[in-house]
């Protein structure tokens, strides 16, 4: 008869832990699932850059609108220009088209990074780059379109040195855009040695 209490006080234990156990598991579940959908929320906010990458199409737009209203102005003009001035003519197309190949890239490059992959099957149309091109990949088509968009403004305005028609451009405004040049040039190459040194050190 003595042995019964220490026996219920026992029961009592042992049914007070699988009660705290229930509790703690219960506990577990509800935090588990507030992080799988804080997780998936979070998964689901790439979404909102989707709207930019389609933003990005006017800009595209924009463009072209400007290359063929420059490529219309000038073409009256075809056979009196001259040829310092047909180069800058040229020069501003080639401009215009490189930047357009440039929103291009970040739209393609990066809505397949950071959003989602594109489903269709374009077939041949299909750009050999796309789903190719890593962040990596990406940063350095970026920065070699820079530098030359960067290269093909500096021409134009020393080529407006020899023309008689415009004002002669401002020293100080050609060296700053030389500096400015060249620190895209830098940044290209330094860029492309990080790039170097970390595929190296993965290998």
């Amino acid at each position: 008869m003595e042995r019964g209490p220490p026996i219920v006080a026992g029961l009592l234990l042992f049914g007070g832990g699988v009660t705290v156990c229930r509790e703690t598991g219960a506990g577990m579940a509800d935090r588990e699932t507030a992080e799988s959908v804080l997780e998936r929320g979070l998964f689901a906010s790439r979404w909102l850059m989707a709207p930019m990458y389609l933003g990005l199409t006017v800009a595209l737009l924009m463009l072209v609108v400007i290359f063929f209203r420059e490529l219309i102005y000038y073409f009256p003009q075809m056979l009196s220009l001259s040829p310092e001035k047909t180069i800058l003519v040229v020069l501003t197309l080639i401009d215009l088209t490189l930047a357009a190949n440039l929103l291009l890239i970040v739209m393609f490059s990066g809505y397949e990074s950071f959003v989602s992959k594109f489903d269709f099957d374009a077939g041949t149309d299909r750009p050999g780059w796309m789903g190719k091109v890593d962040f990596g990949g990406l940063k350095m088509k970026l920065i070699a379109s820079i530098v030359a968009i960067s290269a093909i403004h500096l021409l134009k305005r020393f080529m407006e040195i020899g023309d008689p028609t415009t004002p002669p451009p401002d020293e100080g405004h050609l060296f700053w855009l030389t500096v400015i040049h060249m620190s895209f040039v830098l940044s290209g190459v330094l860029m492309a040695l990080m790039d170097w040194l970390q595929a190296r050190s993965a290998k």
